[in-house]
């Protein structure tokens, strides 16, 4: 409960954020070409809370948190008076026109590339891009433990997330995939993932683990079950195992495998580190029949500690933050455009359930993971909102360009024939994205 609670919660502090970020681009836009705004809307249906500014505008913030919108003076909605004739929208130049459609768009992506800017700023951390325990078809393909992965098909990478999100894009488009590493005496290969050979069947959740790639997990204590030898030893979530019986350990499977070496003698002194002191511990690792064979186990799970962060000064961090605008919004186009030519299922379309889901995982992993999880939504709302649909920004700026070829507006009976139109298409998109989403928490 406390989970959907969290969900729900960073799903309204992420929209709330976005759709005031829209709304207000269009608000902004509209008073600057003299356009009379009714109403300054956040969240549709009935208000919860609403003030008139003086300008004469009234504010509200509404029950459904799932949009917003700006509502105008317009002869085509509604009879206006002489006088105010000046200040309606459909009177205004067509360059005004378009301005205004197009500035909600716009001010997700200005959003997008603030977010970005203070994300390198405060500096986003991740984990080094060096491999751990392989199976599946990186062990097939040569990839071992303590190669570190320097490119994906040419291009370089320096962070785990970098690796898992190529390496995922790839198995998604069932392209192989070629990665350049580098092992622990520094000599430089070369190996391809077949990934090509996964069968469509296979769905997305099990793709990694067909893939068996696993970075390098320090030997960070996370989980220490109670009873077992790492608690009766008195190790703690936080400690970092250094050695075992004076053996140096670098990772958890190096863990593993020295407990299997030293705890034959029944007792092991673990060297830890706990808040930057070392202290040693004495513990008796239980044995276990595994597989036919005796293993020694401590009773502890790995833990994370982040080891590399993107950080950069406010200078070299804005052209970083329009680098990552860049690739996020080129990706996410052609994402779009292989599901519309079915190249990628649209099953890869999501609705605010995974968003509510994702926002509450990237903020549970600090501020520059939220920030970059917003700065993509933000894209992805720009992008959808200018798409040639009636009722969003992008069919009316299609409309207006047509205005501008024809030299009249389009026919009333053509506006509101593309309103049914985009209001069918639009909500079969929602339900799609809603069935995507449900059917993603039942399997």
């Amino acid at each position: 409960m406390t989970e959907v609670v969290a969900a729900l919660f960073w799903y309204i502090v992420t929209i709330g954020l976005l759709v005031t970020f829209h709304e207000f681009g269009h608000f902004w836009v509209a008073r600057r070409c003299g356009v009379k705004v009714h109403r300054f809307s956040i969240g549709f249906g009935k208000p919860l809370w609403s003030r008139f500014g003086r300008d004469g505008t009234e504010y509200v913030l509404a029950a459904i948190p799932l949009g917003g919108y700006v509502s105008m003076l317009d002869e085509r909605a509604e009879d206006v008076p002489p006088e105010q004739l000046h200040s309606a929208l459909n009177r205004k130049p067509i360059w005004q026109k378009i301005a205004v459609s197009a500035a909600g768009p716009a001010a997700n992506v200005l959003l997008a590339v603030l977010v970005f800017w203070i994300m390198f700023m405060v500096g986003k951390p991740d984990f080094q891009p060096v491999l751990g325990t392989t199976t599946g078809m990186a062990a097939e393909a040569d990839l071992k433990s303590g190669m570190r992965v320097t490119a994906i098909d040419g291009n370089a990478v320096d962070a785990w997330s970098a690796v898992t999100r190529a390496v995922f894009e790839a198995a998604l488009y069932r392209r192989d995939a070629r990665l350049s590493v580098v092992d622990a005496e520094g000599d430089e290969s070369v190996h391809t993932l077949p990934l090509a050979s996964i069968g469509r069947d296979v769905p997305d959740e099990s793709l990694w683990e067909q893939i068996g790639l696993h970075r390098v997990q320090s030997a960070l204590v996370g989980q220490v079950i109670a009873g077992g030898a790492g608690a009766s030893a008195g190790l703690q979530p936080g400690d970092l195992v250094l050695r075992v019986d004076g053996e140096s350990i670098t990772d958890f499977e190096g863990l593993r495998a020295a407990l299997q070496r030293h705890a034959l003698d029944g007792e092991v002194a673990l060297l830890v580190e706990r808040e930057r002191e070392s202290l040693t511990l004495l513990a008796k690792p239980k044995a276990e029949q595994e597989a036919g064979k005796t293993v020694y186990r401590l009773g502890v799970g790995p833990g994370d500690r982040y080891d590399h962060i993107r950080v950069h000064g406010p200078l070299a961090a804005f052209p970083e933050a329009l680098r990552e605008a860049w690739e996020v919004s080129s990706k996410s186009l052609q994402f779009l455009k292989d599901m519309v030519l079915g190249a990628l299922s649209t099953k890869h379309l999501s609705g605010p359930i995974t968003i509510a889901q994702v926002a509450n995982l990237s903020a549970s992993e600090g501020l520059p993971w939220f920030l970059g999880f917003l700065g993509a939504v933000s894209l992805g709302l720009a992008i959808l909102n200018l798409l040639p649909i009636p009722i969003l920004d992008g069919g009316h700026i299609l409309y207006y360009l047509i205005e501008l070829i024809k030299g009249s507006p389009v026919s009333e009976r053509v506006l509101v024939a593309g309103q049914y139109v985009g209001l069918v298409m639009l909500s079969g998109l929602i339900g799609l994205a809603f069935f995507n989403d449900l059917s993603g928490l039942f399997r």
